[in-house]
């Protein structure tokens, strides 16, 4: 007789078991949150030197209470604890976290959680507030620079250099210009353009060779290293020699370079224009020294023409 009885002794104890859970379950549905308002910070790298080397949790409380405040991993396992039973009113109440363990170590890149612990209510809460930590820093995996070399007059011809570029994850590109940061692009795309109008806090640089270079910073902050070099040319207008020696009305050449359309020259009484490139001239017909102006957009560069006398 007993023997019968203990197989149903035993659907009674789990029938009455699943009730008490049952309506347990049920009244924590219907017993609000203590925790009000939480602000949790999504993304940070505790290796930067940056504002987002933290993590700030902050939350309210509906009654006072003493908070126990711990951070835990994706296994549950506690890796610092933040506040130990510490009395908390109503208002916000806010802490930081700056990424490492109890033992000062930098934890693994991951996804963390707060936990709060209440003792007068006797609840604990992992609140659904990932904190993502990110310390791997972000590379240029490709870098190009088109034109070489440019003359920013705002003619509209070669004004400025464009730079391609890929990154790879998400983040800010900079380019720097010598160890001078010169243009900081907005948006975080890993693939992109930046222009560069041949200028540096606003001030345009003088004619010269320039070595550019990319460097990124992701979301999280981490800044990574500079890429390779490119090297852009600013060139408003060269004449290819400073001294040209010819015979009287003889004929010479000289090298024009210059992105202008056209380029405006004077030799003398005569005057001219011509397209950059070979500028073809003839000689004045007096023996004499003479001076070769050549002006493209506002920018002059001169040569020195000798006219020699007859041979006796």
């Amino acid at each position: 007789m007993g023997a019968r009885l203990a197989p149903a002794a035993l659907v009674a104890v789990l029938l009455v078991a699943t009730s008490t859970a049952f309506v347990v379950t049920e009244k924590l549905k219907l017993t609000r949150n203590p925790i009000v308002g939480p602000r949790v910070d999504k993304l940070f790298s505790p290796d930067c030197d940056c504002d987002t080397n933290t993590a700030s949790i902050a939350f309210r409380l509906r009654k006072a209470d003493r908070v126990t405040l711990d951070v835990i991993d994706s296994h549950g396992t506690v890796v610092r604890e933040l506040a130990r039973r510490r009395p908390q009113g109503r208002a916000t109440v806010a802490y930081v976290w700056d990424g490492r363990d109890g033992a000062g170590r930098v934890v693994p890149e991951g996804s963390y959680r707060p936990r709060v612990h209440l003792s007068r209510a006797r609840r604990t809460i992992v609140m659904p507030n990932p904190i993502r930590v990110d310390v791997t820093p972000p590379r240029v995996t490709s870098f190009t620079a088109r034109p070489l070399v440019i003359s920013p007059d705002g003619d509209g011809r070669s004004d400025t250099a464009t730079i391609r570029y890929r990154l790879s994850e998400r983040a800010v590109a900079e380019l720097y210009v010598g160890a001078r940061r010169a243009v900081r692009k907005l948006g975080t795309r890993p693939k992109g353009t930046i222009r560069w109008n041949g200028a540096v806090a606003g001030e345009p640089l003088p004619e010269g060779v320039y070595t550019l270079r990319l460097v990124a910073r992701d979301v999280a902050g981490n800044l990574g290293p500079r890429s390779g070099s490119r090297k852009v040319r600013i060139r408003f207008l060269a004449l290819g020699r400073d001294r040209v020696v010819a015979a009287p009305r003889g004929r010479f050449a000289i090298l024009v370079l210059s992105q202008a359309r056209r380029v405006q020259w004077t030799l003398g009484a005569r005057s001219g224009v011509a397209r950059p490139g070979t500028l073809k001239l003839r000689a004045p017909a007096q023996p004499g020294r003479y001076t070769l102006r050549v002006e493209a957009n506002g920018h002059v560069r001169r040569a020195a023409v000798i006219v020699r006398g007859a041979a006796r």
